[in-house]
């Protein structure tokens, strides 16, 4: 099998999973899972978030923070060397502007590595929560257009495999940030 025969048909899986086109409740929530996978609402609601919770959560919080941020380099790298088009459509105008390569999927792999961090950092209930989320999220990019199924797959291992090796190097890490800024940051 070829690959250009593997990308249709990766198109065609993909289109039938589309909602974008199609009113409905299903519509509305894959449009709500598909904006809470944003990297600006998980910066807000992590920063938020360290203020206000308790010392328990502020580990967690900051080891995703960092991790959401130097995920992003790794996705925008592949993005601009593999520079695979979006699919075709009018939703989701703000990242067809903004980012016009689709693989690997972004949302995808910051959902899996949030999944991943919380696993060893989070309490078992944020844990399940995000475990069912983050595959929600990545089907919902593909649901409303922005996304083809191989994107939202790459961007989920990836985002697993940043998440895993950033729980190896956060320690160290964390001890440097701490001596950098001059105060624990829980």
């Amino acid at each position: 099998m070829s690959l250009r025969s593997l990308l249709e048909m990766d198109a065609r899986f993909s289109a039938q999973l589309r909602v974008a086109e199609k009113p409905g409740m299903l519509r509305n929530f894959a449009i709500f899972l598909a904006h809470s996978g944003d990297s600006w609402f998980w910066g807000l609601a992590l920063i938020l978030g360290w203020f206000f919770s308790k010392a328990a959560l502020r580990q967690w919080e900051v080891v995703e923070f960092f991790g959401i941020l130097g995920l992003a380099g790794v996705v925008l790298a592949i993005k601009f060397l593999v520079r695979r088009e979006r699919p075709q459509g009018e939703w989701g105008s703000i990242y067809r502007n903004t980012d016009p390569h689709s693989f690997p999927s972004g949302h995808a792999a910051r959902a899996f590595l949030i999944a991943v961090v919380a696993s060893a950092l989070a309490p078992l209930w944020l844990v399940i929560l995000l475990w069912i989320w983050a595959p929600l999220v990545s089907l919902a990019r593909v649901s409303m257009g922005v996304h083809y199924l191989s994107d939202v797959i790459a961007g989920a291992i990836l985002g697993a495999l940043v998440g895993l090796i950033g729980l190896q190097i956060y320690p160290p890490m964390i001890d440097w940030l701490v001596s950098w800024i001059g105060f624990p940051l829980w």
